[in-house]
C-alpha cells in the first residue's frame, strides 16, 4: 500500500451520519473542474495547510470534514472531503482534480486513497441491516448498491445463486438512484419492512411491485452512504478492503476477479 504521509486535519470522521449531500458532492466536483481552467488564486503562506483548509471550506462551507495529506510528490497535497479526492498545492495557487498514478508501479494512488476512505466507512456499517445471500462459507463478501427497478440489479440479482456457488456472499444496501422520496426509494422502504426481506427483494426484482409496508428502516441512510462512497450507478460493488466494482460482472468472471486481487494483495505484503 501507498503511504499518502501523516493526516494534517484533525477534523476528519467518517460514517453514514457525516456523509456529504449528493448536491453539494456535485457542486464540489464542478469547482474542482472549474478551478482546472480559472486564473490562479492569490498564493499562500508556504506550508500554512490551514490557509489551504480554509480554501476548500470556502468552496464547500457544509461539508463536515476536510482532510489534508502530504503526497510522496514534493509540493502536492491530498484534500479529502468526504468521499471525495483532489490535489492542492502546498502554496495555495492550484487546486487540482484527477488521478495520480506512480508509473514505476502503475500504482493508481488516487484510488488507494479512495479505496482508504471506502474502507473506513464499510466499517462502520451495521451489517444487521443488510438483507443477504450467502453460502455457508463465502470465500468472498461483498457489499452491493441495489436498485429495485435497475436492470442489470435484476441481472445480478437472477443470478445470486451463481454467485453464491462460486463463494461469494451479496450484502445487499439500497440505493435507489432516483432519489429519496422516488418510487423506486418507496419500494425499497416496502422490501426492508416485508416479513421476508429475502422473499420480497426477489419478487421485486423479478418486477412484482411489492405490497406497500412502513416502519422503521435504514434506506435512507444507505443512500446516504452510497453517496459517500462514491456510488453513481447500480449495482455498485464493494469489497471489504474499499475496492469499488462499478457495474455488472457475470458471477465466474467476478470470482476470477477477486481472486486474482487477492493474489496481489499477498504478493505486496
Amino acid at each position: 500500500m501507498n503511504d499518502f504521509g501523516t493526516e494534517w486535519s484533525v477534523d476528519y470522521r467518517t460514517g453514514a451520519k457525516n456523509s456529504i449531500k449528493r448536491k453539494e458532492m456535485r457542486h464540489l466536483n464542478i469547482i474542482f473542474s472549474g478551478l482546472l481552467l480559472a486564473a490562479p488564486v492569490a498564493a499562500l503562506a508556504q506550508d500554512d495547510y490551514s490557509a489551504v483548509e480554509n480554501r476548500i471550506r470556502e468552496l464547500a462551507p457544509n461539508a463536515e470534514s476536510i482532510a489534508i495529506s502530504e503526497t510522496p510528490i514534493e509540493g502536492l497535497l491530498m484534500i479529502q472531503v468526504g468521499g471525495d479526492i483532489a490535489y492542492a498545492t502546498s502554496d495555495g495557487k492550484y487546486l487540482i482534480q484527477g488521478r495520480v498514478v506512480n508509473l514505476d508501479t502503475h500504482e493508481d494512488m488516487t484510488e488507494v486513497a479512495k479505496s482508504r476512505v471506502r474502507k473506513d466507512l464499510l466499517d462502520g456499517i451495521d451489517t444487521s441491516k443488510q438483507i443477504t445471500f450467502s453460502p455457508e462459507n463465502p470465500a468472498y463478501d461483498l457489499t452491493v448498491f441495489t436498485d429495485i427497478d435497475c436492470g442489470y440489479c435484476r441481472k445480478l440479482h437472477a443470478q445470486v445463486e451463481e454467485y453464491n456457488d462460486n463463494g461469494i456472499a451479496i450484502h445487499y444496501m439500497a440505493f435507489p438512484r432516483a432519489g429519496i422520496g422516488s418510487n423506486s426509494y418507496d419500494k425499497a422502504v416496502s422490501v426492508w419492512c416485508a416479513a421476508d426481506q429475502q422473499t420480497a427483494l426477489t419478487l421485486a426484482k423479478q418486477g412484482a411491485d411489492p405490497d406497500p409496508e412502513q416502519c422503521d428502516n435504514p434506506v435512507a441512510e444507505q443512500y446516504q452512504l452510497g453517496v459517500a462512497l462514491g456510488v453513481t450507478g447500480t449495482p455498485a460493488l464493494l469489497t471489504n478492503d474499499g475496492t469499488l466494482i462499478p457495474g455488472y460482472v457475470p458471477p465466474e468472471q467476478l470470482r476470477a476477479r477477486l481472486d486474482k486481487m487477492a493474489q496481489a494483495d499477498t504478493a505486496s505484503e
